[in-house]
């Protein structure tokens, strides 16, 4: 409650006051001694209705402050449930921004493996293209290998190619000798088999991973079993 309000109280109570000692005086010096009682009535009255008018006043400050306090108690109400809420929407915005970053890094990933995917299956095509060509050089040269020494090829499964020599054993000549070879997950040449097994194989498959000769592969192999051949024969 602010001052200015108590201050026009007293101020009317000052007159109050003010006005009953004028009447007072007006009575006790022209009729004092008839009106003794009447004053005493007058005055009886006047504070009465002072008491009166003060206790209403008192009670109407009362019910002043008690609405006072219920609009306080209602406003920290309000308050209080503002505050729960803005912390419920505070929460609500971090779990949208937490599902947001994931869905973006989701998205990401998903980018991620279709760029690795893609070079993956560039990689296989180009992989598979070169062992397409190495396998069509090799078929380019079947007839002539076939006719000039003596040499079988055959696909045979697991995409590999089995070349078989013969006339290198001049007691057998149908005697076969046989190298396998194929093209692994890099796309090089790999040999799987040889029989009989010649102790310079894996530097004739060295020597051809490094040159891509084909052809000088082939030959070396037949120069590597006839040298064995007249080998066993001594």
């Amino acid at each position: 409650m602010g001052n200015a309000p108590a201050e026009d109280e007293v101020t009317l109570f000052e007159r109050d006051m003010k006005e009953f000692w004028s009447q007072f005086k007006i009575s006790y010096g022209t009729e004092q001694n008839n009106q003794t009682s009447a004053l005493r009535d007058l005055c009886k009255e006047t504070l009465e209705a002072l008491a009166e008018k003060w206790s209403k006043k008192l009670k109407e400050e009362d019910v002043m402050i008690d609405k006072i306090h219920e609009y306080n108690n209602e406003i920290l109400q309000q308050s209080k449930y503002i505050a729960e809420k803005e912390e419920q929407l505070t929460e609500i915005k971090s779990k949208l921004n937490q599902e947001q970053e994931q869905q973006k890094n989701l998205t990401d990933s998903i980018q991620e493996l279709k760029q690795e995917l893609m070079r993956k299956m560039e990689i296989k095509s180009s992989k598979n293209k070169a062992a397409k060509e190495k396998l069509e050089q090799v078929s380019k040269i079947k007839t002539l290998f076939k006719e000039h020494l003596a040499l079988e090829m055959r696909r045979i499964p697991e995409e590999q190619l089995q070349f078989i020599f013969r006339h290198i054993d001049h007691k057998d000549p149908d005697k076969p000798y046989v190298c396998t070879l194929s093209i692994n997950e890099q796309g090089d040449y790999e040999v799987t088999s040889c029989t009989p097994p010649l102790d310079c194989i894996a530097e004739l498959q060295l020597k051809l991973r490094e040159t891509n000769n084909f052809s000088a592969f082939v030959a070396n192999i037949r120069k590597a079993f006839t040298a064995l051949s007249y080998k066993q024969s001594a």
